[in-house]
């Protein structure tokens, strides 16, 4: 069985990726309009209303803005714990199917095994995701301030892993479009991860078993795609981890779709 990921866009403005396997089909956050999310997926010769379901990891707007042009026009299920559920009512003021579960658990979409866990970041109740199949599993932690313990521990087992790589410290601190408090809670620890803080990230967890690391969630102002590959790409060839493709992500066109399988 082939498993194909595509990562819709990725970045500060919008977050989206598509898996599917021969039977099941989902999303991993909306946030890009339904409109761009339609196109984005036309591109690649898919439709929205094949969908099986779509996973949230948290409430901010570049995560969940599709879903009322989306999930509640065609009635897809979405798949969030009940403070993220909440979070999303009060926001968007649409009717949805949810499909609620636990921090911490396990679930099912079709062919699809589900691992939702605890990251840190300031979103009421946001998680990671590890979505295992017969071809592989494939990790989703992006916008976390830290790498806990925890989410390494459940990272670990990704064949494919989309990991923020937010900003490079000092561009950052010297932008100047942002007041200090914003920059303070980027560089918080429920914040967003760094270059560097990414890199290490990759380290800890490197195995055998890590084959793609998509670098996602790139600021617009305060990185470049080539630094954050160079700082991500430098540690693991530190490591001898020459078996590890690392792909950046974008905010403005879909990757190209990887197959598993």
């Amino acid at each position: 069985m082939a498993v194909k990921l595509t990562i819709l866009g990725s970045g500060s403005a919008g977050n989206c990726a598509y898996l599917e396997t021969d039977s099941t089909r989902i999303l991993v956050d909306a946030g890009f309009s339904g409109k761009q999310i339609r196109e984005r997926l036309a591109g690649i010769a898919r439709a929205p209303e094949t969908l099986s379901g779509i996973l949230i990891t948290h409430e901010h707007s570049d995560h969940i803005t599709g879903l009322t042009g989306l999930a509640s026009k065609l009635r897809i299920p979405i798949y969030c714990n009940r403070l993220t559920k909440d979070a999303i009512e009060y926001t968007l003021k649409a009717t949805f199917e949810f499909r609620v579960f636990e921090t911490g658990s396990s679930f099912t979409i079709g062919d699809l095994e589900v691992d939702a866990f605890s990251i840190p970041h300031d979103a009421q109740d946001p998680v990671g995701f590890v979505v295992r199949s017969a071809a592989g599993n494939f990790g989703f932690l992006t916008d976390l301030g830290h790498a806990t313990k925890l989410a390494l521990e459940r990272i670990r087992c990704a064949n494919v892993l989309l990991l923020e790589s937010n900003h490079d410290i000092k561009m950052l601190q010297e932008d100047t479009k942002r007041p200090w408090s914003t920059k303070q809670r980027i560089l918080g620890r429920h914040g967003h991860l760094s270059n560097e803080a990414a890199a290490e990230v990759a380290d800890q967890i490197l195995s055998e078993s890590l084959r793609h690391l998509f670098l996602g969630h790139l600021s617009r102002d305060c990185n470049r795609p080539e630094l954050a590959h160079k700082v991500v790409s430098d540690r693991l060839r530190s490591r001898g981890a020459t078996h590890v493709q690392v792909e950046n992500t974008s905010q403005q066109q879909p990757n190209r779709t990887l197959v598993l399988g």
